[in-house]
């Protein structure tokens, strides 16, 4: 008997997975993440991830705790750092990242503007191992997220700069909802040493670990010296080649790999609304 149109609907596709970009990033289609996950398709996303270090599911229809059922596919999630509690948001792990604003106030966290490149939390003891953002309002234009391959970026380094960071650590400091990088941080909010160079838990890979936003310093150099180093790193790790600039939808859910990836915000109006909601995955000490 012939199928129907509901039935061919209702069937589902195969999991197959698409490279976004050179330097990084894969689509992942043929899942429904309101359905359960059983092992072997578990298994599946977290190889593709630790491969392709940025996965991305389009029309996605998600409330919070799919979103947040999802992440746990991936390890714990952790409560929201913002310290902040946010209009309509029941599940504590979850934070608004958002330009709307009710009463005058921004309903989420990092409302406007560019964002310079960073990792999330590395100014923490244990930085967040993933970071997973579903979209829900999007901007006309604008507002997209660049992410860069810090593996390639530090397999790509000189040996004389790779011997150089040897063993050093970075300094990473941040002050609350700042977009952009400031010439003072001794008033920041939360700072800490970590490896300017680490090594993945589960692919071993050595990633560099330094970002625009947020590091200050490298250990046991001359200031000049290690500002003229930080900005070449800088410059270094966002080149356009190492780089994947994601285009937002409604009901795309995209989660990277902070422990080898840096991701930015490019600019977008003030006058459009733009609303993700975020979760991180607890994440280990670098080394």
């Amino acid at each position: 008997m012939e199928a129907t149109a509901t039935t061919l609907e209702k069937k589902p596709s195969a999991f197959a997975v698409r490279p976004l970009s050179p330097a990084l990033g894969a689509e992942i289609t043929g899942v429904d993440l309101r359905e359960p996950i059983d092992a072997m398709l578990k298994q599946k996303l977290l190889d593709t991830w630790h491969e392709h270090q940025v996965i991305l599911l389009r029309n996605q229809m998600l409330d919070e705790d799919a979103q947040v059922r999802f992440a746990e596919t991936f390890g714990p999630p952790a409560r929201s750092t913002s310290g902040r509690t946010y209009k309509g948001v029941k599940n504590p792990a979850v934070m608004l990242v958002s330009n709307i604003r009710e009463d005058g106030k921004p309903i989420g966290a990092l409302p406007d503007g560019e964002m310079h490149f960073h990792t999330d939390q590395c100014h923490q003891v244990a930085p967040a191992a993933a970071t997973m953002l579903y979209a829900i309002e999007i901007p006309s234009k604008g507002g997209n997220t660049l992410f860069a391959n810090a593996y390639k970026a530090y397999e790509t380094l000189p040996d004389d700069i790779k011997q150089r960071l040897a063993g050093r650590r970075a300094l990473n400091a941040y002050t609350t909802d700042s977009t952009m990088r400031s010439t003072n941080y001794e008033g920041a909010n939360s700072s800490y040493w970590h490896p300017a160079v680490r090594t993945h838990p589960a692919t071993k890979r050595k990633a560099l670990y330094v970002n625009r936003l947020m590091t200050r310093e490298i250990e046991g150099l001359p200031r000049e010296e290690s500002d003229a180093l930080l900005q070449m790193l800088f410059d270094h790790q966002e080149q356009p080649q190492f780089v994947y600039e994601h285009v937002w939808r409604p009901d795309d859910i995209l989660m990277w790999d902070n422990r080898c990836t840096l991701h930015a915000r490019t600019d977008f109006s003030a006058g459009e609304r733009r609303l993700l909601r975020r979760v991180t995955l607890i994440g280990e000490a670098p080394v």
